[in-house]
């Protein structure tokens, strides 16, 4: 297993297509030896899950509001029905504290993305060239990838 043990095939694709939809054996391991071989080769790393996300962009990267869960009865003064909208730091803020650094977001549970959220992400890497994302789409008897512009292509 050489890819396991350097990484590089993984590596070139990365910084070739910025963008990857992974099939890993159920059984799991194989993203965090890769994300080590990835920290080893100066990348700084992110790894959350796809699930909740709904505007990536704005979910990861960007200072945006939020609703706290309705619980039971509300004042209908100030906040009426709505309720009040608490201001959130994005999710991958840490990411982005050193310039000099690349940066890899990895999202697991990529399924439950739609096209459209998918189209999102392959656009993310082209506003901050440093940035690479790698999104685990399901399960697969051996470790693979491919870029995710193909991906989306070719699934919808």
């Amino acid at each position: 297993m050489p890819l396991l043990l350097s990484g590089k095939k993984f590596h070139n694709d990365l910084k070739k297509n910025k963008c990857l939809a992974m099939f890993a054996p159920l059984e799991g391991g194989y993203e965090t030896r890769l994300l080590r071989r990835m920290r080893a080769k100066g990348f700084k790393t992110y790894i959350t899950s796809a699930r909740g996300l709904g505007d990536p962009e704005v979910f990861l990267l960007n200072l945006h509001g939020i609703r706290p869960p309705h619980l039971g009865h509300q004042s209908i003064g100030r906040n009426g029905a709505l309720g009040e909208v608490q201001q959130v730091i994005p999710q991958a803020s840490e990411l982005f504290n050193e310039n000099d650094k690349d940066k890899l977001l990895w999202l697991l549970e990529g399924q439950v993305l739609s096209q459209s959220e998918l189209e999102n992400l392959i656009k993310l890497p082209t506003a901050d060239n440093k940035l690479k994302i790698v999104v685990e789409m399901g399960g697969s008897r051996k470790l693979e990838w491919k870029s995710l512009n193909d991906y989306v292509l070719n699934e919808f």
